[in-house]
């Protein structure tokens, strides 16, 4: 088990993004969130099997999200744990 921390810039804010990042991560049996940031960006936190991690980075990076994708920063970690379902914050 692993965490990826993402950090999503472009035209994010404002056209379902999280939404659809919350439905490609649960299909993928992850656990975690997506919240808006002050400055534009969308902060992806998602635990679970790496292989599923790096699915839903793809996911991210694949030119199908709402709105308009210009970058993914990713940082792994160790699965912490303690979270329950995948939420929009």
């Amino acid at each position: 088990m692993v965490r990826v921390t993402a950090w999503v810039r472009g035209q994010v804010q404002g056209v379902g993004f999280r939404w659809w990042t919350r439905a490609r991560a649960l299909e993928l049996g992850l656990t975690g969130w997506a919240a808006n940031l002050a400055d534009g960006r969308v902060e992806v936190v998602a635990e679970g099997p790496r292989e599923s991690c790096e699915k839903l980075l793809g996911a991210l990076r694949g030119g199908d999200t709402p709105g308009q994708v210009r970058g993914v920063v990713e940082r792994w970690s160790e699965a912490k744990g303690g979270m329950a379902g995948f939420v929009e914050r």
